[in-house]
């Protein structure tokens, strides 16, 4: 009931991305005149993101409905404000009612926008700053108290310049309750089943159960192998079929190993393309500058290359498929590319970049699809060649680095 979550989110003096309700296309472009484009546009109680997208014109919101919608729709179209280059965060917690434990904060790699299920997340965050950790854990506190929750809940936040926002609140165990309890050495479900059965926070205490001085990453596995032509591009609706998880001293220890752990084994060096829709180019030069350093051999296309060269790199240019051969999917063919970079947002861009995915997957090409992906895949490959500390769970519990 949005209306009621609305009322909830204004009593606590918390911040939500603007948004509507439309029973109609014409109500719907109304709301998102107001709120302004892009938005995410989903249908009421939808599990997994299903038929949720990111609409960024009037064009794209009429197909969406035509492709979605009922004519007469049972329940409200939610539309929100989608927040561009926003950091994603998921939160675990658990409620007796009065106390709440907050078990675990999660940074997202990749941006608001990615369904939190296919998005790499990270325990403890890796770049928030302590006073946004802290303002999280106060309002995830505060939303539990006043949602009267016993048990577990899951809250996504987005964190955009200094303003935080509540995406959606789950008054429910989450995906993430098993990654949390062995990040944390704290048996989440055990806990709540526990609370539910009339126990108190103040009796079974999992403040002391805590353990930490090191950083552990959950990976998505996607399924795109065994099923040829279907595009990689991730986007609000989740394809993940399972999850793993990388654990490190460090995050670009548990990164790469939550890398290799979802099948995705990371180059040493040789070519890596890159190509990034236009709402991504002011982030690329940085992500390239990087690669570069590691001794990769930066190829792009003319648009990206361009932009790449005006930052001081040296790039070699490469042809869209439609530009002639040999082009970027032949180079992908004949073994060339040791790692593919490529964002698309928008029908036109995935579409003419489609075949550079389809070719990567078919050919066993590790690939990025969004730029914090690849920034976080530069970080992972300079610290490989440190080689890789294997230990087990009991044996990082043991160190009792409580954090």
């Amino acid at each position: 009931d949005r209306e009621r979550f609305q009322a909830l989110i204004e009593k606590l003096g918390l911040l939500q991305p603007p948004n509507g309700t439309a029973m109609s296309l014409d109500e719907a472009l109304e709301v998102a005149e107001r709120i302004t484009y892009p938005v995410v546009v989903r249908p009421s109680y939808v599990l997994g993101g299903r038929a949720m997208a990111v609409v960024y014109d009037k064009e794209e919101l009429s197909e969406y409905f035509a492709a979605q919608v009922p004519e007469k729709p049972e329940h409200p179209i939610l539309i929100d404000k989608f927040l561009e280059h926003a950091v994603e965060v998921d939160v675990d917690a658990l409620s007796d009612g009065s106390d709440v434990y907050v078990a675990g904060i999660m940074e997202h790699i990749e941006e608001a926008g990615i369904h939190s299920g296919d998005s790499a997340c990270v325990l403890p965050p890796f770049s928030l700053s302590y006073d946004h950790v802290a303002l999280i854990a106060a309002q995830a506190e505060a939303l539990a108290r006043e949602l009267k929750v016993v048990g577990l809940m899951n809250i996504q936040f987005a964190i955009k310049g200094d303003d935080v926002y509540i995406l959606e609140v789950n008054p429910r165990a989450s995906r993430t309750a098993p990654f949390v309890s062995k990040a944390t050495g704290v048996p989440l479900p055990y806990l709540a089943t526990q609370v539910m059965l009339g126990k108190t926070l103040e009796e079974l205490d999992p403040w002391s159960m805590r353990r930490g001085g090191f950083t552990c990453v959950k990976e998505a596995v996607l399924p795109f192998q065994r099923f040829p032509g279907v595009d990689i591009i991730l986007g609000p609706e989740m394809h993940s079929t399972g999850e793993v998880m990388g654990m490190g001293d460090n995050f670009p220890d548990a990164f790469m190993k939550s890398q290799l752990g979802a099948g995705q084994s990371l180059p040493q060096g040789g070519n890596v393309f890159l190509s990034v829709n236009d709402r991504d180019k002011p982030l690329l030069p940085e992500v390239a500058a990087m690669f570069a350093e590691l001794g990769f051999h930066l190829l792009a296309t003319r648009g990206t290359a361009k932009l790449l060269r005006e930052h001081g790199l040296e790039v070699e240019e490469v042809r869209k498929v439609y530009e002639g051969r040999p082009h970027i999917v032949d180079r992908i063919v004949n073994n060339e590319i040791a790692l593919v970079v490529n964002t698309a947002s928008g029908k036109n861009t995935a579409r003419d970049s489609k075949s550079i995915r389809h070719a990567a997957v078919t050919y066993g090409v590790p690939y990025c699809t969004t730029v914090a992906g690849a920034k976080a895949t530069a970080t992972a490959i300079g610290k490989r060649s440190d080689g890789i500390h294997v230990a087990s769970l009991q044996e990082y519990y043991a160190r009792d680095a409580r954090s």
